[in-house]
């Protein structure tokens, strides 16, 4: 019973409303946005409001240039998105700042989700370590 509790309160989604689509935004990311590294996972990131009050927005990209086929791409953007899912709400459940993430891979290599989840976790916690505490946590 104390497992089911716990699953009530996280919310492991991705819906529409959380991803990633606006072309300015993106834009507005990669010129203004910063960075955390968590080799071959790169996070950049923007403090930024939403206009229909979602508190993140992340996108995922993988290398056309790394990758040539779009099955290898998909397959690691279809990781990334599942990783993001699920570790979203361990370390953003209590945020109050409104972010727009972008996911990038970086490796010329495969990968297997258990890498990429350990990854993920890494990549949360150097961007939690880096960014002022006020913005973490709502009071």
């Amino acid at each position: 019973m104390a497992w089911f509790s716990i699953f009530v309160i996280m919310r492991f989604k991705y819906s529409k409303k959380d991803k990633l689509k606006s072309k300015k935004l993106i834009e507005q990311l990669f010129t203004e946005g910063k960075a955390v590294t968590a080799y071959p996972l790169r996070l950049i990131y923007l403090n930024t409001e939403h206009e229909d009050g979602s508190v993140l927005k992340t996108g995922v990209s993988v290398s056309k240039r790394l990758h040539k086929t779009a099955v290898a791409r998909n397959r690691i953007k279809r990781l990334l998105r599942e990783a993001y899912r699920l570790n979203k709400p361990l370390y953003f459940n209590n945020s109050s700042t409104a972010y727009a993430f972008m996911i990038l891979y970086l490796s010329k290599d495969g990968t297997t989700f258990e890498a990429t989840d350990r990854k993920m976790k890494q990549l949360f916690q150097k961007f939690l370590d880096k960014i002022p505490e006020h913005e973490k946590t709502s009071t």
